[in-house]
């Protein structure tokens, strides 16, 4: 690890963001065009202690839940994420895993979508980050253990749900998921968490385990889900499946057939879900397991 190194590139990639670039307004107030340590620390759901520690070259190995919050936060390119993960003496987990990493184009084209519901997955159906549309449709997850942000464990261990359905509708569901999950580990048979998710799984829910004996492999494009939110009540919402080039992540977003009802219960959702959030925040917030070493 080349703590010294990571230290400035850290600082000089914090330096370069704007506060317009994440959504936060222009102050004539800030001493440097850049992002003040507090607005990447929360961008990257880490401490501002830590980050300082990081900044210093103070602090010992970042873990690569770390490094990809960071990444996120500060928008790196391809290139500068490789190089992050080798300053601080990890293997770039794209060569081994899955490409979790979101690049700065993929940042842009989400930032167009502020009044649109977005989540991203990766390919395990892990949470890496959501909007503030999408966290008022969905409820708050950022506090949430690494494990139950994944979406197919807070499923198939019967965790609290905003999205209702009949049992029809959840075996489909179930069936769909679980072929995707298994086409996902056959692309990336040496990804860890993955892999462990997969057997974690099949220990805890025996109805998983009886889909995943199916051998079924598909790729999960598009759904339609109802959602009952406890303050502006149900809506059915399209759910389609994007796919991030070059990375093996997915954007999903949440839309109502135009001039509908569920149109107009979004946009009242919209409306009032945006203002209870009293930090400003960018278009997303990424999710990690360490506030700190």
């Amino acid at each position: 690890m080349d703590r010294n190194e990571l230290a400035r590139c850290l600082r000089d990639w914090r330096d370069r963001l704007s506060p317009a670039s994440i959504g936060l307004p222009a102050s004539s107030l800030r001493r440097a065009p850049g992002l003040r340590r507090e607005e990447v620390a929360h961008l990257a759901g880490l401490s501002v202690d830590y980050l300082a520690r990081l900044e210093q070259g103070r602090a010992g190995n970042p873990s690569p839940s770390v490094l990809e919050a960071l990444a996120r936060a500060l928008r790196l390119t391809d290139d500068e994420n490789t190089h992050l993960f080798h300053l601080a003496g990890h293997a770039d987990p794209r060569i081994s895993g899955m490409n979790r990493h979101m690049t700065p184009g993929v940042h842009r084209i989400i930032d167009r979508l502020a009044d649109t519901p977005v989540i991203v997955l990766d390919e395990a159906w892990q949470l890496v980050a959501a909007n503030p549309p999408a966290t008022a449709l969905l409820g708050d997850m950022l506090g949430e253990p690494a494990r139950q942000r994944n979406l197919l464990w807070r499923h198939f261990t019967g965790m609290p749900s905003r999205v209702v359905a009949t049992p029809e509708e959840d075996a489909a569901f179930e069936r769909a998921a679980v072929a995707d999950l298994r086409a996902a580990a056959g692309r990336h048979p040496d990804d860890g968490p993955l892999q462990a998710l997969i057997t974690d799984l099949r220990k805890v829910s025996p109805r998983f385990d009886q889909r995943w004996q199916s051998a079924a492999v598909a790729r999960h494009m598009a759904t339609r889900k109802t959602i009952l939110h406890p303050q502006v009540g149900p809506m059915t919402l399209d759910c389609d499946v994007l796919t991030a080039e070059g990375s093996d992540l997915r954007v999903v977003v949440y839309t109502a057939e135009p001039g509908s009802s569920d149109a107009r219960t979004l946009a009242l959702l919209n409306t009032i879900g945006t203002q209870t959030f009293t930090t400003p925040t960018s278009w997303a917030q990424p999710f990690t397991d360490d506030a700190a070493p």
